[in-house]
């Protein structure tokens, strides 16, 4: 806890860089000279798409599991999750030699379950439309006694997402660069109020804006209400990997102080935005992890003639589905 009252601050962003130090990918800006000119803007994006076990999920993972005491490591992990988070935690124990059981949706894409399980993980399927993962999770955690790991309410889990905003900062500066504005995928909170954590603490000025799929804006609502509100059900949404039901309690605070605000972007916005990563950035960027980019051009944030920085959270998509989507738009 910082000295504000929140779950996370600055020295335990900078610890999670500690302990991560020589597991990560070093996921370096990269920018589009075609997307700069659309947007009359400097574009620098983030590929965690291209980070150890495809997202950056893998950091916080990595940050909580490796401060498991011995007897916690005995006891074995549980965790929830679409895809993403199950595949960091399931890498995570498997360095550690940690049992990990994965409760993951039923209509996960197949890649996220079966990279899951290749880690090791025994993967326990839900439906997320009837059920709840944390109901699922409760034989494992009061019969087993296994340890949860959750996607997104845990300090260390923030921590270690927050290392993100640690490298924008650091290599804007190597670039003589000032971050005008950030835009950050959102589900439940936890890589948006990590990253604000860091880049509030290193760089006041500069502007952070959390993106989520039109229906699933709970962020941005609870940011407007300035208390968390919770989605209504019966939607759906290609970006399955940031479909929560509301804000955190932990991330909330947090996003609450330091975001400027939240943008809801459509389906067929992101599909826009998933071609563009392919043709521009030559990268494969999942629904979720490309709503950022799908942001811009919304035009809800006006970005002519600044720097900013635009988060591409992971690329764990179905190749089929993938082409599907990019020929849709």
């Amino acid at each position: 806890m910082d000295s504000q009252g929140f779950a996370v601050g600055i020295a335990d962003v900078e610890a999670a860089a500690t302990r991560l130090e020589g597991q990560l990918v070093r996921t370096r800006l990269i920018e589009s000279e075609a997307l700069n000119a659309r947007y009359d803007a400097r574009i620098l994006f983030k590929p965690e798409c291209l980070q150890r076990t495809g997202s950056f999920k893998f950091r916080g993972a990595y940050n909580r599991i490796s401060q498991f005491t011995p007897q916690e490591r005995e006891r074995g992990i549980v965790a929830f999750s679409s895809g993403n988070h199950a595949q960091g935690v399931a890498s995570s124990a498997r360095l550690f030699g940690i049992k990990a059981v994965i409760i993951m949706p039923s209509d996960a894409p197949q890649t996220k379950i079966a990279n899951t399980r290749s880690y090791g993980a025994e993967v326990v399927l839900f439906d997320r439309y009837s059920e709840s993962r944390e109901a699922v999770a409760v034989p494992y955690i009061e019969e087993r006694g296994m340890v949860l790991v959750p996607p997104y309410d845990d300090p260390s889990i923030m921590a270690g997402q927050g290392t993100i905003g640690l490298e924008l900062i650091a290599e804007a500066r190597e670039r003589g660069l000032t971050l005008d504005d950030v835009f950050v995928p959102s589900g439940g909170g936890g890589l948006i109020s990590g990253i604000s954590v860091a880049v509030k603490a290193g760089s006041p000025q500069t502007r952070i804006w959390g993106v989520e799929p039109e229906n699933f804006d709970d962020l941005r609502r609870s940011l407007i209400a300035g208390e968390r509100v919770s989605n209504e059900s019966g939607h759906r949404s290609i970006c399955d990997a940031i479909l929560t039901p509301q804000p955190g309690v932990l991330t909330f605070p947090i996003n609450k102080h330091n975001l400027a605000g939240g943008i809801a972007v459509s389906d067929n916005a992101v599909r826009a935005a998933m071609r563009d990563a392919a043709n521009y950035l030559k990268l494969i960027v999942e629904p979720g992890g490309c709503v950022a980019l799908a942001a811009l051009a919304t035009g809800e944030v006006d970005i002519r003639g600044k720097t900013v920085a635009v988060v591409l959270s992971g690329g764990n998509v179905d190749l089929d589905i993938y082409g599907g989507l990019i020929a849709a738009a």
